[in-house]
Order: C-alpha cells, then structure tokens, then sequence
C-alpha cells in the first residue's frame, strides 16, 4: 500500500541558459548559470503488464502548482494561467494528454537523464496494511478514520495487457445502515495503451475515478477547451511578466505568438469491469 503523501520526486536541473527569442524560458526569472531543485509528492500510481512478455512499467502521477515564475520575489504567478503537472516512469517523462482518447497521440515520453542533471523517485509504503473485500468493512474503515487507497485492475483481452491503479481515498460516501459506500476522487493517471511499444506507454490521461462496488469502475478524463470569444479578452490576458515577452520584438519568430493556455474540463468517460479492493491502515496519531 503506497503511502502517497510521504512518496516523492525530486529533480535537479542544470544550469540556466538564456532562450534565444523568449525572456522567461520555462517561467524562470534568474540569471544565466543558476539552477534549481524541484520537489514534489506523488498522487496515483498505475502498472502495465504485458501478460505475455511479463514486462512490467510503474507510472506515477506527482502534485500540480499552478505555473509560476521561478524563483520570484513578487509576481509570482503567470496570468493566463494553466496547470502543470508531471506524469513519468522510472525512465520515462509521459505526456499528459489534454485531448480526447480517440484523438491520435503523436507523442513519445522523454527520458528522465535527458530532461534533468538528476532526479530521484523516492516510494514509500505503509509498514502494515489489510485487504478489504466486502462494503461492511469499508463502512467501518471509513468510521474508524482508517486511510484507504483503492487498487483496481482490469485487463486489455485484445491486447494481453493488465492495468492495476492505485490511488488513496481522499473522498468517500458512505450508507452506514445498509453497507453501502461509493469513492469518488482523483487525480488517477490512465495509459494509453495505444502507445504501448512493449515497455513503455507514451501518452497517460489524466482522470477521477468511481467506485461503488468491487467489479465495476467509471473514470471522467479531462481534456481542454476553448474559451469563448467573449472571454477571451481577460481570460488570454497578461498581468505583470508576460510569459511569451520576446528579447527582441522587432524580429518575432515566425509562429509568433503561440496559443495561451486553454479551459480544462472533464466530459469524456470509460467505464471498466474491473477488480476492486480497498486496502486500509490503520491511522496513527
């Protein structure tokens, strides 16, 4: 059982180099040869099998901030402002998908020894934890205050491909009289299966998931939109640094200026035979 909230990732970059067109390259507002250390908790964790290879991959999905200018004294946040989140293997940076599952991916996952001078995934477990198979039980976790993750598994037939999540339960409703209990809660972090090449995947979504038995699982995926018109006016305006400020606005480039960041949603859902159980431990003061 992860214990999410004491798991982690830690990075650090390498030394600042100016971008030859933008000011603020990647939010940053130090000066040349600086570099930084990142840390942050993970929030859900999946595993691809390959049931006829036997390959396994674990991925991971760390907490978001909202994007930021780095390391700042005032202005801290960038306006428009997005969401930036990290979904990654042990070798691999995944992107997260903002588009619709029947949309082509098009992308490949990065490896961590490119993308940073170092990193560290740091995973840590409860010492002791139970297996919950029956709602009575979850109710009576839930009273005790008990913490909870929920695993769920389901397999690809087409594919040979089995898919555990695990995730914790940080919302749960529960109908005490007659045993009943739904979670629903998120993030959780799905594979793309259709970018699976034999050990890795290479594109996730991100998505909250529904419980409310052990057999079945509906999941609601995010995915952005576009802001009407009418909006746009303040919802594409900068305040303070503009992230998109060039060096030399006399000689933009030639895509000049790219899109700002757009809505996220959620709309599109799946729903999975699964096999679900909660697993508990108990919570220490």
């Amino acid at each position: 059982m992860i214990a999410f909230h004491r798991s982690s990732f830690h990075w650090r970059s390498r030394p600042w180099k100016p971008d030859p067109v933008y000011k603020y390259t990647g939010g940053f507002v130090g000066v040349p040869g600086q570099a930084y250390q990142v840390r942050f908790h993970l929030e859900a964790a999946c595993t691809v099998e390959d049931l006829e290879s036997g390959r396994k991959t674990d991925l991971y999905l760390g907490a978001p901030c909202r994007t930021e200018y780095t390391i700042a004294r005032r202005n801290l946040f960038q306006i428009p402002s997005d969401e930036w989140r990290m979904a990654f293997s042990r070798s691999l940076s995944i992107p997260i998908s903002r588009r619709p599952s029947t949309e082509p991916a098009g992308t490949r996952g990065t490896p961590l020894e490119e993308q940073f001078k170092g990193h560290e995934i740091d995973i840590r477990q409860y010492d002791t934890d139970d297996t919950l198979t029956n709602a009575r039980e979850v109710v009576q976790a839930t009273l005790d205050r008990d913490l909870m993750n929920v695993r769920i598994t389901w397999t690809a037939p087409d594919r040979s491909l089995k898919v555990t999540l695990e995730f914790p339960v940080d919302l749960i409703n529960i109908n005490e009289e007659d045993a009943e209990f739904q979670v629903c809660t998120g993030p959780v972090v799905l594979p793309d299966l259709e970018t699976w090449d034999g050990s890795e995947v290479h594109r996730v979504f991100l998505a909250d998931a529904a419980v409310s038995g052990f057999d079945h699982a509906e999941f609601i995926l995010r995915r952005e939109i576009e802001a009407a018109e009418r909006e746009k006016h303040w919802y594409e305006a900068p305040r303070g640094r503009d992230r998109l400020e060039l060096n030399d606005p006399e000689h933009p480039p030639p895509d000049y200026p790219p899109r700002r960041p757009r809505p996220l949603v959620y709309n599109e859902t799946w729903e999975k035979a699964t096999e679900n159980v909660i697993l508990r431990t108990k919570n220490e003061r």
